[in-house]
């Protein structure tokens, strides 16, 4: 299939679940926007709950929510698509309400609620990966996953800048916006479910890509490499989020509205690049892009070594600058990386091989911040210098890592060797 050359928001729009399900992912972001970078303040500001044990509690919610993703995996092999994608919209909203009804200082149910978020959390990347699969295929597909994460960035971004703005109102406001947040998971929920997709897996698989291969024999593939190396590749997601407000507050002691306009900066360039560069890079292998990604990624680190050595003063506007770089990094590796999978899995292995994936994702996110909270007492080398080894090596073994046993796929009826069954909105626009 030749590269996309230009970009049909109409097409890009079918290609990624249809107008009703575009909203469902829109009103869902959002919502989530709303608390979930406000959590930990809600422990210890409604909840009264000391830092440590609401962050312990958080912890412990997302790590067990990872147990989940097998089964998710399970349920999507089995031909669900938006009844999965749905479920684990609605799965936030007992989560919410636990978090209405804890009483003050009482910290299991705060636990428990932050499950129910972790679940819904860690299950809906491998089942929307599994839906836009199942409608679109090739380089469109591709383009279809850059096009809703930059949909839910740009969600999760509008959140939480509404939600910043009503803090002012303290506990009564932080209540509010969970209450929110619960409705819009449920009607994000509602919408989801009513798309109606289901996919039925062929028995040979069939798919539609160039240079990417799959396991000839129909098993999952191994991808042993490509999981540990996602890992490290993970890190990157938690860079603007807790490395450079570390370092810019406690080793370049500069002004935290640094911090703040990194991460804003990071958020416009992904809703805004994400299509374009994933688009840009379907002229080459998914699995070159992927290596390509880590490169750049460890450039990034290497610059972020550089710009804090060089102290208060221009240390923090070289490090705003390179976070540009990193940023692009992270585009580059959220555009391919997922799509390397759908087309690696076997139509009758999809769901499991995107939760395998999903949950190296998960891991990494979990032990990132306690990884790089650890190395930055230890001084920059440590931290940046340790990143880009790990970076680098995990791209290498990306690049080398080669799939036992393999075929080209041929062309067939649908995505990844699906017969698609379609309801509702869907039916009428794809």
């Amino acid at each position: 299939m030749a590269p996309i050359t230009d970009i049909r928001l109409r097409a890009l729009v079918r290609a990624s679940g249809g107008p009703r399900y575009a909203v469902a992912l829109a009103v869902d972001a959002l919502g989530t926007g709303l608390l979930r970078p406000f959590l930990l303040l809600y422990g210890v500001t409604v909840l009264r709950l000391s830092a440590p044990v609401t962050g312990i509690a958080m912890t412990a919610g997302i790590v067990v929510g990872l147990v989940c993703m097998p089964a998710v995996g399970r349920w999507l092999d089995r031909g669900a698509r938006s009844t999965v994608v749905a479920a684990s919209m609605l799965v936030r909203v007992p989560g919410v309400a636990l978090l209405l009804a804890t009483p003050a200082g009482h910290a299991w149910p705060f636990a428990t609620a932050a499950l129910f978020l972790g679940i819904g959390n860690q299950a809906w990347p491998a089942a929307h990966a599994a839906l836009v699969a199942t409608v679109a295929h090739g380089r469109e597909r591709d383009t279809a996953l850059a096009a809703g994460r930059a949909l839910r960035n740009a969600g999760l971004g509008t959140g939480a800048l509404i939600a910043t703005a009503c803090l002012a109102g303290g506990a009564p406001a932080l209540r509010a916006l969970a209450a929110v947040t619960g409705l819009a998971c449920l009607a994000a929920a509602a919408l989801a479910w009513s798309v109606r997709l289901r996919a039925s897996a062929a028995a040979v698989p069939a798919g539609d890509r160039r240079t990417d291969e799959v396991r000839a024999d129909g098993a999952p593939p191994r991808m042993r490499a490509l999981i540990a190396a996602n890992v490290v590749y993970v890190f990157c997601l938690n860079v603007p989020e807790i490395a450079l407000p570390l370092v810019l507050v406690s080793q370049l002691h500069a002004s935290p509205v640094w911090s703040a306009a990194i991460f804003v900066a990071n958020t416009v360039l992904v809703v805004t690049l994400q299509v374009p560069v994933t688009v840009l890079m379907s002229r080459f292998s998914r699995r070159s892009v992927l290596a390509l990604a880590g490169v750049v990624l460890t450039v990034s680190y290497l610059g972020f070594l550089a710009a804090t050595s060089l102290g208060h003063g221009w240390g923090a506007p070289a490090v705003a600058v390179v976070s540009v770089v990193c940023t692009l990094g992270e585009i580059i590796y959220a555009g391919s990386a997922t799509a390397l999978v759908t087309v690696l899995a076997p139509a009758h292995v999809l769901g499991r091989t995107l939760a395998r994936f999903e949950l190296s994702t998960g891991f990494g996110l979990a032990v990132s911040p306690a990884v790089i909270t650890a190395l930055a007492p230890h001084g920059p080398a440590a931290l940046w210098g340790g990143l880009a080894g790990a970076t680098l090596l995990s791209a290498s073994a990306v690049a080398i890592e080669k799939d036992q046993g393999t075929q080209p796929k041929d062309s067939g009826t649908g995505p990844n060797g699906s017969a698609v069954s379609t309801s509702g909105a869907l039916s009428a626009s794809s």
